[in-house]
């Protein structure tokens, strides 16, 4: 079966539910579920990885509804820095091989620092799925082992951009920049 239109398919019968705690939590368990049957084929090229950096592939973007899927391709030890989801939902699942993400928990801000402290702390295999609602949307993903993962992103939105915090001198606390986001062909 085609693994765009199962992904799709899915999407839609989750909107269905109305407020996103229900909407990620049905897409999370169908996600799992659909990758662990291993009926539903995404098209080879979309985990292809990037000598320098993780790459980013359009599955499918659904304005009338407000989603994307997104397929990332992770290579060996590749990963993001600490990053927000501009305030949008995420479901996130491992397609193939292994990622860990980091959660962290936004303590405090001044003016344009942030203060974070680490949370939970997760190693996904394959059919693996986890999800964010803002305002629990900090965390960094990589992929820590030598051999090439490849997941699955399902935004509530088209995530165009994020918000990438850098480490300042003091212990716990963060400066945030715009990043956009670009899609791999």
């Amino acid at each position: 079966m085609n693994g765009t239109a199962a992904l799709v398919a899915l999407v839609h019968e989750s909107l269905k539910l109305g407020d996103d705690e229900s909407i990620v939590n049905h897409l999370r368990v169908g996600l799992c579920e659909l990758i662990l049957k291993g009926d539903a084929e995404l098209p080879a090229d979309v985990f292809a990885c990037h000598v320098d950096r993780y790459a980013r592939r359009l599955l499918h973007r659904d304005d009338e509804r407000g989603f994307s899927i997104v397929a990332m391709a992770w290579g060996p030890g590749q990963g993001t820095s600490l990053h927000d989801h501009s305030g949008m939902w995420c479901v996130e699942g491992v397609w193939k091989g292994s990622i860990e993400v980091q959660q962290y928990e936004l303590l405090e801000q001044r003016d344009a620092r942030f203060r974070f402290e680490r949370r939970g702390f997760l190693r996904a295999g394959t059919g693996s799925a986890g999800c964010l609602i803002p305002p629990y949307e900090y965390h960094l993903i990589r992929n820590p082992t030598m051999a090439p993962a490849g997941s699955v992103h399902i935004y509530g939105g088209n995530m165009t951009s994020c918000g990438v915090f850098d480490p300042t001198d003091r212990i716990g606390w963060f400066t945030r920049q715009d990043k956009a986001l670009t899609l791999d062909l």
